[in-house]
């Protein structure tokens, strides 16, 4: 077979989930695969992190935004190539292309009610572009692909779409992702001391960031430790608000910013935390969960959508619209020695039941079957 698979963002320097998934399936797809053929799309950008093989070409595109580079620039250039099966990997895919798709639809939240607090424009115009597209190319992807059990009862349901036609892959982790017990070295770029709560946290009101900061601030009310709390990607004016709001401005002193982490440090990071949060309120899969429990940090995270699904039966499940129940378990975790060190053993443990080679292996057999 010729293959594309469009990996458009996985060159930018701060990725993010989904780029990550695509870019992990072609480093194992160069490994895994010496007999079909490969075409990978990609926007020019910065962090060059995958080149091309013998049978696997990286192809860069030009193109001023992303639907003119998706709707436009990667159909030509699939056509050009002589492309025979394309993946799109990223939610939506060309309307207009006449070449068998398959297509990772990682989630559907762009139909799920809205929240009217978003002002990010950047999220916003994602989430019209989806509610455009994916409509118009449901019928046209030979296969659908999600991440976990959850997300693909929710298409089958909302969306009508056959069993037969959805495939079910979840997602892996890197195995850099491990305890460690030397961190400090890089751990400190982003805050001084091990020891911390670490959440990775936006203004993306999926993930929950309001009523974890007041949990924060709760906690802190109780603890005689009051540790600190690391976020990541999270602007300052956004949580001068949150602060501002609920009259929390116990936590303000307490919170350390260091802006993105880049993916290669978060092992350390996660291995010198005292405990991480997970605490969404609907997640698809849920990378980060993954890695901080290879990592044997104890994580707290949600009792909704797919969170209980990967974290598994033993996992600190909480319900993410309870402060309270929120900071409960960050107080349980540091006053019970015996509990938090079961959760770092249960940790690895669930982690290796997912990687990047399964769920490579897996698509490999979708594209295969859709060959046929």
């Amino acid at each position: 077979m010729i293959i594309g698979i469009e990996a458009q963002r996985i060159f930018r320097k701060n990725k993010h989930g989904m780029d990550y998934v695509v870019l992990q399936e072609i480093k194992e797809l160069q490994q895994m695969d010496t007999t079909d053929e490969y075409y990978v799309f990609v926007k020019p950008g910065e962090d060059r992190c995958v080149t091309s093989t013998k049978n696997v070409h990286v192809v860069e595109l030009s193109c001023p935004s992303y639907p003119l580079w998706e709707q436009w620039a990667l159909p030509r250039a699939a056509k050009k190539y002589g492309v025979q099966l394309l993946h799109c990997t990223s939610n939506t895919a060309p309307i207009w292309c006449n070449i068998p798709l398959v297509l990772t639809l990682h989630d559907i939240i762009f139909l799920e009610p809205r929240d009217k607090q978003n002002h990010s424009l950047y999220q916003n115009m994602g989430w019209l572009y989806r509610r455009l597209v994916v409509p118009r190319i449901l019928d046209k992807c030979r296969r659908i692909i999600t991440v976990s059990n959850f997300e693909m009862q929710n298409i089958i349901t909302k969306l009508h779409i056959p069993r037969e036609r959805m495939a079910m892959i979840y997602n892996g982790y890197n195995d850099w992702f491990r305890p460690m017990t030397d961190t400090k070295g890089v751990q400190r770029k982003y805050i001084g001391e091990d020891g911390y709560f670490f959440f990775l946290g936006n203004t993306d009101p999926k993930k929950n960031t309001e009523r974890t900061l007041v949990a924060y601030a709760k906690y802190l009310s109780q603890s005689a430790v009051k540790r600190n709390l690391l976020m990541a990607d999270l602007d300052r004016d956004y949580l001068d608000g949150i602060i501002q709001r609920n009259g929390i401005e116990i936590i303000r002193e307490k919170i350390v910013m260091p802006g993105y982490i880049v993916n290669s440090d978060l092992p350390y990071v996660y291995n010198a935390a005292f405990a991480f949060l997970y605490t969404s309120l609907r997640e698809s899969f849920g990378i980060p969960l993954l890695e901080a429990m290879a990592c044997g940090t104890p994580v707290i995270t949600s009792n909704t959508s797919s969170m209980p699904e990967i974290g598994g039966p033993d996992a600190i499940l909480v319900n993410p619209e309870s402060s309270d129940e929120i900071a409960a378990m960050m107080l349980r975790l540091e006053r019970d020695a015996d509990f938090r060190k079961q959760q770092q053993l249960l940790g690895p443990q669930r982690a290796s039941l997912f990687s990047w080679r399964k769920t490579t292996e897996q698509l490999l057999e979708v594209y295969r079957a859709v060959n046929l």
